[in-house]
């Protein structure tokens, strides 16, 4: 079931308060939030918790799909459907695999992560309820912005208004659907 908003967004002037409020926020024990803010700011991603993605190893899991495949694929060409003696060289010579086996792997890999972090952050995402609130373009600017999901076990909209009120914003904001 749906929750009637989508959460509650604080705007903040300068990033060591959006960091400060970020982890205020985490101390009280709010999970479903995001920030943003026009660029990297340096502890935000800890502040909200975010400590680890699992990309490297959908990377490596592709990585290890493209060797095998190759592996197999060049075994069940040169073994079992088309034995070929050349020169005397054995069917199955694995260093003549080296190369193809090296390419489908960094392939493999490098498309699995991007498609993983694709998924992983939920993209592509052409519309997200954020972009209901009319101040939220400065995020790209010189603003930055807490929002908290109404998702959140913890979520209240009177007691998490209070909160967020407590950390001294510019202005908290209703996020609709």
């Amino acid at each position: 079931m749906r929750p009637p908003i989508y959460g509650l967004v604080a705007e903040f002037d300068t990033p060591a308060e959006i960091v400060a409020a970020a982890r205020r926020a985490h101390e009280e024990g709010y999970r479903k939030m995001d920030a943003y803010s026009p660029f990297p700011v340096e502890g935000l991603s800890e502040a909200i918790g975010f400590h680890k993605d699992n990309v490297a190893l959908i990377c490596l899991v592709g990585g290890v799909l493209g060797l095998a495949t190759a592996y197999g694929m060049q075994y069940w060409i040169n073994v079992i459907a088309y034995p070929t003696n050349v020169g005397g060289r054995p069917l199955h010579s694995w260093p003549a695999f080296i190369v193809v086996c090296f390419e489908m792997t960094v392939l493999f890999g490098g498309l699995a992560a991007a498609f993983g972090m694709l998924a992983i952050n939920g993209l592509p995402m052409p519309y997200h309820p954020l972009f209901n609130v009319p101040s939220f373009s400065f995020a790209s600017r010189d603003k930055f912005f807490l929002c908290i999901e109404a998702v959140d076990p913890k979520f209240d909209r009177e007691t998490t208004y209070k909160f967020l009120s407590s950390l001294g914003p510019r202005m908290i904001t209703e996020v609709p659907h």
